[in-house]
């Protein structure tokens, strides 16, 4: 049965307080090994993928529209001025679900079962990851891997930004950034990385082997100087000259990261073929 809270602060809503204070939830999911939801689609996308509902929050006027999902998890209904005070913003799409963390497989279980696979460096804006994981899991990537700084797909924002791809797509976390290539080489991917130097290989050109790895760099200053030495080859986006010569010189990552994740497909078996060899 739903509980009715009128506060704000009862104790009961902790797994949903401050969801705007970046620092205060990074320490609080990690310490209560949660994530949270937004939304009835995201939900219910989460609980498809097998993660636990541990509890939500919503109001009265979602509460119908989430009851097929929500099994025996405790379920807290407020009004609106009651559940902005407690995220910190106002919820337009009326419910928020509290899921309890899956083990994170090791970057083996990625590399072991997928062709095309995109490796993240650094990216720490949690927008920005979401986007990705949903450009990679539209086209058909088998994959991704993040360096160790890369901002937490799980974090409530990548979630919401990813329209709940983050559960569709699976996902590792390197251990050791400085080597981190050396696993994905020995496991006999091709790797490229992308880079906005129009001087390297146009990534359509590319010769690609049967498995390859996309690395993507950081928002800011793209790859990491180590990493665009250890790649098997930089590749880029080939840019309107017209465009170059008024200063528009790259993408932002997301749209580079959509179109390069179209690229790699090239060659790969399509998603419907790869379910069917699998069964």
């Amino acid at each position: 049965m739903p509980e009715y809270v009128t506060d704000a602060d009862d104790p009961r809503l902790a797994d949903f307080t401050g969801l705007r204070d970046v620092e205060l939830r990074k320490s609080l999911e990690s310490e209560r090994g949660l994530f949270v939801a937004e939304g009835e689609k995201v939900i219910r996308r989460a609980v498809g993928a097998g993660y636990p509902v541990r509890a939500v929050l919503t109001t009265e006027r979602w509460l119908a529209s989430l009851a097929d999902v929500l099994g025996d998890a405790p379920v807290y209904v407020v009004s609106e001025e009651v559940m902005q005070g407690v995220a910190g913003f106002q919820v337009h799409r009326g419910a928020l679900a509290s899921m309890e963390r899956l083990p994170v497989p090791p970057v083996a279980k990625i590399l072991e079962g997928g062709s095309r696979i995109v490796v993240l460096e650094d990216l720490v804006d949690h927008g920005n990851v979401g986007a990705i994981f949903r450009c990679a899991a539209a086209l058909g990537v088998d994959g991704i891997i993040l360096s160790p700084r890369c901002a937490d797909p799980l974090y409530r924002r990548s979630v919401k930004v990813s329209m709940g791809a983050v559960f569709a797509i699976p996902c590792a976390r390197m251990d050791n950034w400085y080597d981190g290539l050396e696993e994905i080489r020995a496991a006999g991917f091709q790797t490229l990385a992308l880079t906005p130097d129009q001087s390297v290989t146009p990534l359509d050109t590319v010769e690609m082997s049967d498995r390859v790895a996309l690395l993507l760099g950081s928002e800011g200053d793209g790859l990491s100087s180590r990493w665009l030495r250890e790649a098997d080859e930089q590749v880029c986006i080939p840019m309107s000259s017209t465009a170059m010569e008024a200063g528009v010189d790259s993408l932002n990552v997301v749209a580079a990261a959509a179109i390069a994740c179209h690229g790699l497909m090239r060659g790969a078996a399509d998603p419907v073929s790869k379910s069917i060899s699998q069964n």
